[in-house]
Order: structure tokens, then sequence, then C-alpha cells
């Protein structure tokens, strides 16, 4: 299906168990300013885990000037009128790899233990299977992303591998890495597509 086609059901509200509402939709050009401040409300020690400098200012606008729903596509939660959670479905270009999808989420610290990631996961599942990937995966650092691990087996995703030794935490000391895989059964539904 596709990606423009896939899009159009956005913005739409989200409503968790615990009362709190939010807003999901695409990442928008508009956004620069909002996900910038985003990310300086994530701890330090948590943005040097993720796979760029998200403080970067050039980072940011990067990701802007280039957005590409077909490589990547960046689904935002609003509250507030502030962007409090990021969830990212990373497709490859390349044909034999077309098939498989990576998740990234990051979510705001005030937000965290709600519900939110494991929302955004079951999201970004539907996109996957909305786009027609086969199989979803996550790259979590051993011990220290313990919840998303949590949220990722509780969303059906498998642990894979572990990367032995693969990124040093901020201390200098080498961590595992674990990888996480769900296949995306073609049951003919795409959850809320």
């Amino acid at each position: 299906m596709d990606v423009n086609v896939v899009l159009q059901r956005y913005p739409f509200d989200v409503k968790l168990e615990d009362g709190s509402e939010f807003t999901f939709r695409p990442l928008a050009k508009d956004d620069k300013i909002m996900l910038a401040r985003f990310f300086q409300t994530i701890s330090e020690e948590d943005r040097f885990y993720l796979k760029e400098n998200v403080t970067a200012p050039e980072v940011i606008q990067g990701w802007i000037d280039n957005m590409d729903y077909d490589r990547a596509v960046p689904i935002i939660a609003i509250a507030g009128g502030q962007i409090v959670a990021d969830a990212t479905l990373h497709r490859s270009r390349a044909p034999a790899r077309r098939h498989v999808g990576e998740l990234r989420v990051v979510v705001h610290p005030d937000y965290r233990r709600v519900g939110l990631g494991a929302r955004l996961i079951q999201e970004l599942i539907d996109l996957g299977r909305a786009l027609e990937l086969e199989t979803l995966f996550f790259e979590l650092v051993d011990r220290r992303e313990m919840g998303a691990i949590h949220a990722a087996a509780t969303a059906g995703f498998e642990e894979v591998a572990v990367l032995r030794n693969r990124v040093k935490d901020v201390y200098g000391s080498l961590q595992d890495v674990v990888v996480m895989e769900r296949g995306l059964e073609s049951d003919g539904a795409y959850g809320h597509f």
C-alpha cells in the first residue's frame, strides 16, 4: 500500500487506560522547533544511546529537510500542544531488505510507564502491516532500556540475538544490544487501517 494513502488516517486522538489523551500524527516540516524542544526533555544519558545526536540543530534540520516517508515514517504523540513521544518506522531502500522495518521509540520521561510507548509500538506494528512489511525489529541496549524491552515483548517481539559489547555506556563500559523481532502475519486486517 502507498505510504501517502496510509498516512491519510492521521491525525487521530488516543486515550490511554489512565485517562491521558494524545494526538498521533506524522511529523511535519513545521515541527522542527517543537521536535528540538522534545529531545531536550530527554535526559543526556537516554539521548546517549540514540542513533544520532538529536541535540545537534543540523541533525533536526536534516531530518526536516530530507523528510521521506518512503524511508522513515515518524509518528509523534502530542499532549498539551507539545511533542511527548516520537516513534519512527524505518524502511530500507535496498530491494533485498524492503520487507523489513526497524522501530525506534522515544518517550518523554513524564509520559513513561503509562502505556504510551506500548501504544506507539502497536501503532508502528499496524503501520508496518499496512505498508506490507513482513518483519519488524528493535535494537535495544540490554539493562539500560528494560522498559522498552518489556514493552516490545508484550507486543509480541522476541529476542533473536544479543550483540555482545556492541555499545559503550556514558562511563565507557561495554553494553550488549538486544535485537528483538516480530513477524507481521498477513491476516488481511491492518489494525486501525
